[in-house]
């Protein structure tokens, strides 16, 4: 399932028949339910249906061949903690039935792309959400709808508002808009400026990754080596190049290595990694210094 995205933008967008939602801090999750059971499909395509039990149960009361483009977070002290949603979703079967207990799962859901077997990708928005809502407002907690305005001053109050409860800003879609799958149909406000880098390749081991090799959303795309990687990340980063398929990774192993040009390294040999990954960088120009990788995403 090709899910939709969205391209960052600097200030709120304004006019008519335009939908603000906030922008949750979590993973990207669709919700498939089959005829028989539920599967939770990560954004890059990975089943994580064993990760989140609690959320699986809770689909089965959907009805059959019904699918939900969401985001999956874990609310702490108030507001929704992304780390911590990190920890779910990296957790074993066994582990996850406990954190299920301890921690668990909400769904914002934002779109139904299917329901009762109907597609409703080519659906306007506006048509969707309201499907949406009548779906889940009888089910209640953890599948909710995310809440939704057309006002643009009520929209630029929540931007304001709403980050001390762990939101980091909002998606901006057209009423009229279809589905946009695979493609940057949305528009996104950020609190920060924090932008989304595609990771092609790492440096170090599969097992000690060092650094990331990006390709930011700026300049001419010519890669770029991130900062060393903190002790959590280059955990997180071997785990997801350990969880691809033994294939893969092999394969990826045993492809010779590619260089890179770094700043004050000369060229530098690095893995690549297909398809990429997506990670949260911080920098403050696109060669110095090197950018900071905050994370890895999985979200819009």
């Amino acid at each position: 399932m090709r899910v939709a995205l969205a391209a960052a933008v600097r200030t709120l967008p304004r006019g008519a028949g335009l939908a603000y939602e906030p922008k949750f801090d979590g993973h990207r999750l669709v919700i498939v339910r089959t005829a028989e059971d539920v599967v939770l499909q990560a954004r890059s395509g990975r089943i994580v249906t064993s990760a989140f039990p609690d959320l699986a149960a809770a689909a089965l009361l959907l009805p059959a061949a019904t699918v939900l483009d969401g985001e999956v977070v874990v609310w702490h002290a108030g507001r929704t903690d992304f780390a911590l949603v990190q920890r779910r979703a990296a957790a074993t079967p066994a582990r996850a039935a406990v954190l299920a207990q301890s921690l668990p799962a909400s769904y914002a859901a934002f779109d139904v792309l299917e329901l009762a077997g109907l597609d409703l990708r080519a659906r306007p928005y506006e048509r969707r959400r309201a499907l949406l809502v009548d779906l889940l407002m009888p089910l209640g907690p953890p599948l909710q709808p995310v809440p939704m305005t057309t006002d643009p001053e009520l929209a630029a109050t929540w931007y304001e508002t709403l980050p001390a409860s762990g939101i980091e800003g909002l998606v901006v879609k057209r009423l009229d808009q279809a589905y946009p799958a695979g493609r940057r149909g949305w528009q996104k406000l950020r609190h920060t400026d924090v932008r989304d880098a595609a990771v092609v390749g790492y440096t170090g081991t599969p097992r000690r990754p060092l650094a990331l090799v990006l390709v930011l959303p700026v300049g001419d795309e010519t890669p770029l080596v991130s900062s060393p990687l903190t002790a959590a990340l280059r955990a997180e980063v071997a785990a997801e190049v350990a969880s691809r398929t033994a294939a893969a990774t092999a394969t990826a192993t045993a492809r010779p290595l590619a260089t890179v040009t770094a700043i004050g390294l000369g060229e530098v040999p690095f893995r690549p990694l297909d398809p990429p990954l997506t990670a949260e960088v911080r920098h403050t120009s696109t060669r110095h210094p090197p950018p900071e990788v905050l994370r890895l995403r999985s979200d819009l």
